[in-house]
């Protein structure tokens, strides 16, 4: 008993001096710096001949995180610039304080914002780095980069005929062939997209034909069970599948990307319709409404788009009226103090003020593409 009780008391005095004892600070890891970004080129147009070089070097310092640089991650974001990288590119790397980019893969990331060839467009590129678990995430200074896409073959390559028709029972002429036309023919944006606005049948199917008539060559999908595949995908010349249309019936922009073998379908958000015509003081009817005919009324050139070639009083206006005759509805601007407007930008259905003609009196090509913009694009040509 004597022997427990002399045990028992080693034992608390033992646990008595532990308790003591100091533990030590625990460590304290820095937060870091955002580091400094430099580029090797700010201005960068390459070839296709460059294709496989490298096109752009990347430095930043070093952010001084309280670990071994292996533990240190950095993401490099590039972006159309001006959007905040809202819809960035990027890619990541550890361990170094620097990254390179081929001419190609430049190309491609421009590319994939359906940039044009040959012209030059200012990206934003910066970095995000962190520790490897992505904590103490700090941002870079931001460097933009002037970037000239170059031309290489798109994905799908693009038919002789240089059109497009939509046919199937989810378009307004079903699988009928030859399709009706203008309403069904796509309308080219450039050299390798094509889109049309086009009202569809809820859950029915379509293909894109390069010949109206003619079932012998088609363009279509390899599965129409994919997920989302009625809102967007990939696509190819003969492919198994038809097009799925959306569930619901309604008004949509169908955009083929031949350059990347891509399409997408959108709610259109404007008014497409039948016929168009031209009225206001700069035209040779003034306001009178009914315009006269045929001279002020378009012509239909497809799904989308409208033409018409007038002569113009110069520093005066107009608008265009879906119904010839009628006030009730118009398609003008948002702000007709826009620089620039009166050889064209975005119009709207109902939109609330006069679209401004040329300064300068003379024969001008209007032109209307309720496939491009938001509800549509015009553009006003001299002659």
């Amino acid at each position: 008993m004597k022997y427990l009780s002399k045990l028992l008391l080693l034992i608390a005095v033992s646990f008595a001096f532990s308790a003591c004892e100091k533990i030590p600070d625990l460590p304290f890891y820095g937060e870091g710096n955002p580091v400094t970004l430099s580029a090797s080129a700010t201005d960068i147009a390459a070839n296709p001949a460059d294709s496989n070089n490298v096109a752009l070097t990347l430095n930043w310092t070093f952010p001084n995180y309280a670990t071994d640089s292996s533990n240190m991650k950095y993401v490099i974001e590039i972006d159309s610039a001006g959007r905040n990288f809202s819809k960035a590119v990027r890619k990541s790397v550890s361990g170094t304080l620097s990254t390179t980019y081929l001419a190609k893969e430049i190309n491609n990331i421009a590319l994939g914002y359906g940039f044009e060839f040959g012209k030059p467009y200012n990206m934003d590129i910066r970095i995000i780095s962190s520790y490897e678990n992505n904590n103490e995430q700090l941002t870079s200074n931001t460097i933009t980069l002037k970037v000239t896409p170059y031309k290489v073959p798109p994905k799908v390559a693009l038919h002789a005929s240089g059109a497009l028709f939509l046919v199937g029972d989810a378009s307004q002429g079903g699988w009928n062939n030859p399709v009706p036309v203008p309403t069904q023919q796509f309308t080219q944006i450039d050299e390798t997209t094509f889109a049309g606005v086009f009202e569809l049948v809820g859950g029915n199917q379509y293909l894109v034909l390069p010949v109206n008539g003619s079932w012998d060559e088609k363009y279509s999908i390899q599965d129409n069970q994919l997920p989302d595949v009625a809102t967007s995908g990939s696509f190819g010349y003969g492919l198994p599948a038809n097009f799925a249309a959306p569930a619901t019936s309604g008004w949509y922009k169908i955009t083929l990307y031949f350059q990347s073998g891509t399409y997408t379908v959108t709610p259109y958000a404007g008014n497409l319709p039948t016929n168009l015509y031209m009225v206001g003081d700069a035209t040779p009817g003034e306001w009178n409404n009914p315009v006269p005919l045929p001279s002020q009324q378009f012509t239909r050139l497809n799904s989308s788009e409208f033409e018409l070639t007038l002569a113009l009083n110069g520093g005066k206006s107009y608008l265009f009226l879906p119904l010839n005759g009628n006030w009730d509805h118009k398609y003008a601007v948002q702000d007709a103090s826009v620089a620039g407007l009166a050889m064209g930008g975005e119009l709207g259905y109902d939109f609330g003020q006069n679209i401004p003609g040329p300064a300068e009196s003379g024969t001008y090509k209007i032109n209307v593409n309720f496939a491009k913009g938001e509800q549509g694009i015009f553009t006003v040509t001299k002659q």
